[in-house]
């Protein structure tokens, strides 16, 4: 008798085990309190986002797939020229950022723009809360193009350095780049917003140069 019951209790457990087991891994948990990041993809065609509008609406998807905060408003921070231009920092709002993993990388639009800025590649994060490969890595994407000076008004040179104002995927155009991981080549390697120009516009002149046509995304609340 006690055998059988025995018997019974075992079968009895086994499909609750098996259910245990195959159910599914929880969803990583909703970024909330995010209010900046790199995002993790571009939308696929070189620095031709649609212009500002594209580009703002690509940071508002990758937002909502990470689970953001709802009522944020998102904006790339990048800059145009030419009749009508936008600088990038008049775009973002004011402040204060925090990336996915609560970290304040500025507090306001002055902080952002003076060394005293949190970012780096630890801190500027995907809205996924990964770190975006760099320099010394097997696929460097640290080129993140922002068409912006370093005190975030629009970079002006003798060409093209918004990529027509992010309408161009051509190899003939250019984009001014920052280094999201603060080192490398160009003029300022340093720069998060303004190291140097792009190969070109196309997704592979960006890859070419160490980049993937990646660009930074400001909630202005």
């Amino acid at each position: 008798m006690k055998r059988a019951l025995f018997f019974l209790l075992i079968a009895g457990a086994i499909p609750a085990l098996v259910a245990f087991s195959s159910a599914p891994e929880p969803a990583p948990a909703a970024q909330t309190d995010m209010t900046f990041f790199l995002t993790s993809r571009g939308p696929g065609d070189g620095a031709n986002l649609g212009g500002l509008e594209g580009a703002d609406a690509h940071c508002a998807m990758l937002a909502e797939e990470a689970g953001a905060a709802g009522g944020l408003t998102w904006r790339a921070y990048l800059s145009t020229t030419g009749n009508g231009g936008v600088n990038a920092k008049d775009r973002i709002g004011s402040g204060p950022w925090h990336n996915a993993n609560g970290v304040m990388v500025a507090s306001d639009v002055a902080d952002l723009h003076s060394d005293n800025n949190k970012l780096s590649k630890e801190n500027s994060i995907s809205e996924k809360g990964e770190v975006i490969s760099g320099r010394g890595d097997d696929v460097n994407r640290h080129d993140i193009i922002t068409g912006t000076a370093e005190d975030g008004m629009a970079a002006m040179g003798d060409g093209d350095t918004t990529c027509s104002n992010w309408t161009s995927s051509s190899s003939d155009g250019s984009a001014m780049v920052g280094h999201h991981d603060r080192v490398g080549g160009g003029a300022n390697p340093t720069s998060w917003n303004a190291s140097h120009a792009s190969r070109g516009c196309g997704q592979e002149d960006l890859r070419g140069t160490g980049g993937d046509g990646l660009f930074y995304c400001f909630a202005t609340r």
